[in-house]
């Protein structure tokens, strides 16, 4: 036993031990003690609401935008099902919005506060209060006109500088600098660490990119092999004259209809040494190419566009109670499609009359007098004209060389889409057994991964180009590699394009510059002019978006219910008028954003037709928006105008398609 150092003092032993057993019991009273307040207290914080408020980072002033309030349900478990006030106060105590909210404690749902607006500019500080909790909340606003200015100076740069990665990455900066806080250098920092490295995110992305890439490498093959001189010598015999090789090439453009992506790469790559040796303007061959590929995919019934196009008609109408199935509403908004339809024959009109007008008659007049396909000082996206991508002189020319390895693209990509969207249905559990076989098709399709597919289909063609040159010894292993990799190296000025279109799209989406165009239009609607304004309000979104199907995403939700909410109020408006309004109103968004991608130098496909073509981008910019001008204008007034007042598109078509022939008859001029 230990006994107290201190022996000698007065203290008997038993008295030590006594206060040491009384302190004990005072220590531990004191834990009990404080374990019970502690207890106490945890209990009576389980007993206060607990909540996270989530606001948007970037709002623009006097425009509408929400705060989502997701409840902690661990707090709720000691309340009964009750219902208890909320309200949303500026930092100065200003209550912006107020209500009730009546939840379960089991399990509660969240509070969707929407409809707010600011009116002053910058960093704002909001306080949210549900029941006897609160939480603060801040987020930053900007004038409404800020959004639309990183597009506008991209594409004003691009136009007058004619230098696309330029002008794209100071309309990216310009961007990220009011994101930033207005701040250049921060500005310029993220714009390389953070936004165009986020370009990358999306997988389907990356799969567009490879593709590119990977079909110049298979072109970059069939060219080193003889085989695209080959398709030349083969073509040249029915496409004899420009004439022939521009019908040739809308043909094969309508051919591959179930992909713009691949329509376009494939057309442009296949048809340019045929148009080159027929004097026929890069210009116009991007033209053909662009004008086939996004408004052909738009409106075939089977295609990679349909399922998104359906998914999104699906959502509203089920929304507003309406029982149509999905894809015969979309096959009955094909007839109000104006613009592709209108864009399509002016196209063939274009090519079989051989007449133009504008830029491109210029640069027609340029490449049949002189022989220059391009404007001399001009940069293409993509240069398949290199010396290691020459054909041997001693090379045959055999035309099956490049028809195979295409054809190989074109089956796989056929194929994939078959295997990938009956797998995505069946994982769906989605039923088939009650449509038709063309809404199988149009399901399955739109199901399918395109862009994975894609992938496969190119990067397969190029090991069949690949091995057809090997096998019949017309290059070494070692050249084949080396044509391949310099073709996918000429891609690369288009693919650094592409990524930074990509990225001041998402610089458009965080500044919210759609809700802002769409904001500002609101005030024109009514139900008659609602197509039009549609129409006009998705090209100027896909205009400065450079997206067409994000434009679709953005407005469909919107205009499908305003046209069957002003049909259903509006005074002298028949229910078949009201059919005819609601169905012309979603034609719109597809036709409006097809259109806005057309004029836009930011848009991916419009990007994706010059590298094809190996054009100079904002040469086929220049020279496509006076063609696209006019078939959209065509479209408003010979389209969307009459259809909103009732007259019927079936007594306008025919109106309009003859309207574009008298256009390009007697405004277009035949090139010597």
């Amino acid at each position: 036993m230990n006994l107290p150092s201190d022996m000698n003092s007065r203290k008997p032993y038993a008295s030590y031990y006594s206060e040491s057993t009384g302190m004990r019991r005072s220590v531990s009273f004191l834990c009990v003690l404080i374990m019970a307040l502690s207890l106490s207290a945890g209990l009576v914080a389980q007993e206060k609401l607990a909540f996270e408020a989530v606001t948007p980072p970037i709002v623009l002033t006097d425009n509408a935008f929400s705060i989502t309030v997701t409840p902690d349900v661990g707090s709720f478990v000691a309340f009964a099902d009750s219902t208890v006030p909320w309200s949303l106060q500026t930092a100065n105590g200003t209550v912006l919005k107020s209500g009730e909210y009546t939840f379960s404690a089991g399990n509660p749902s969240p509070l969707e506060i929407g409809d707010i607006k600011l009116t002053d500019s910058g960093v704002q500080e909001l306080r949210v209060n549900l029941g006897d909790a609160n939480q603060a909340a801040s987020t930053r606003a900007i004038p409404g006109f800020l959004s639309i200015l990183p597009p506008l100076l991209a594409i004003a740069m691009a136009l007058i500088t004619r230098q696309a990665i330029i002008a794209l990455f100071c309309g990216i900066w310009l961007g990220v600098t009011i994101i930033s806080g207005y701040n250049p250098i921060t500005g310029f920092l993220h714009t390389l660490d953070t936004y165009i490295i986020k370009a990358f995110a999306d997988s389907s992305r990356v799969n567009i990119l490879l593709f590119t890439l990977l079909l110049g490498g298979m072109v970059g093959v069939i060219t080193r092999s003889g085989g695209t001189e080959g398709i030349v010598d083969k073509l040249a015999r029915y496409a004899k004259s420009a004439k022939g090789g521009q019908v040739s090439t809308w043909l094969m453009g309508i051919f591959i209809f179930f992909d713009d992506y691949a329509n376009t790469l494939i057309v442009g790559n296949t048809m340019r040494p045929l148009t080159d040796k027929l004097r026929i303007s890069r210009e116009k061959l991007a033209y053909l190419v662009d004008s086939t590929a996004a408004p052909v995919a738009n409106i075939a019934i089977i295609s990679t566009w349909i399922g998104y196009e359906i998914s999104l008609i699906d959502i509203e109408f089920k929304a507003l109670g309406i029982s149509s199935n999905a894809y015969a509403v979309f096959l009955q908004t094909i007839p109000y499609n104006f613009y592709p339809l209108y864009t399509l024959l002016f196209g063939f009109l274009i090519a079989f009359l051989a007449r133009d007008y504008g830029p491109m008659w210029q640069a027609e007049n340029r490449a049949r007098t002189t022989g220059a396909v391009q404007r001399a000082n001009a940069t293409p996206l993509a240069n398949l004209t290199a010396d290691d991508l020459v054909a041997d002189e001693n090379t045959p020319r055999r035309w099956y060389n490049a028809v195979i390895p295409v054809l190989t693209v074109i089956v796989v990509t056929l194929a994939g889409l078959a295997w990938t969207g009956l797998d995505s249905v069946s994982g769906d559990n989605t039923d088939l057994t009650g449509m038709g076989l063309v809404q199988q098709l149009g399901t399955i399709f739109g199901a399918a991964n395109s862009f994975a597919v894609l992938m496969w289909a190119s990067f397969i063609g190029g090991i069949v180009a690949i091995g057809m040159a090997l096998y019949q010894k017309l290059l070494t292993l070692n050249t084949s590699i080396t044509a391949w990799i310099s073709g996918i190296r000429s891609m690369v000025v288009g693919g650094i394009i592409l990524v930074l279109a990509w990225t001041i799209g998402d610089i458009c989406k965080e500044l919210l510059t759609a809700s802002y165009i769409v904001s500002i239009t609101e005030g024109f609607l009514s139900a008659q002019w609602i197509p039009v304004i549609v129409f006009l309000a998705a090209g100027v979104i896909a205009f400065a978006t450079g997206t067409s199907w994000g434009t679709m995403a953005i407005l469909m939700p919107i205009s499908i219910p305003l046209a069957y909410t002003f049909t259903q109020s509006a005074a002298g408006i028949s229910e078949s008028h009201a059919m005819m309004i609601l169905l012309s109103t979603t034609a719109s968004v597809l036709a409006g954003a097809t259109f806005g991608d057309h004029c836009s130098p930011i848009s991916d496909t419009t990007v994706m037709s010059s590298m094809a073509s190996s054009a100079d981008h904002i040469d086929h910019v220049r020279t496509q928006l006076p063609y696209a001008l006019t078939t959209g204008g065509v479209a408003c007034l010979l389209g969307y105008i009459p259809t909103g007042f009732g007259i019927s598109n079936w007594i306008i078509l025919p109106l309009g398609l003859a309207t574009i022939f008298l256009v390009v008859r007697f405004i277009g001029k035949p090139v010597d």
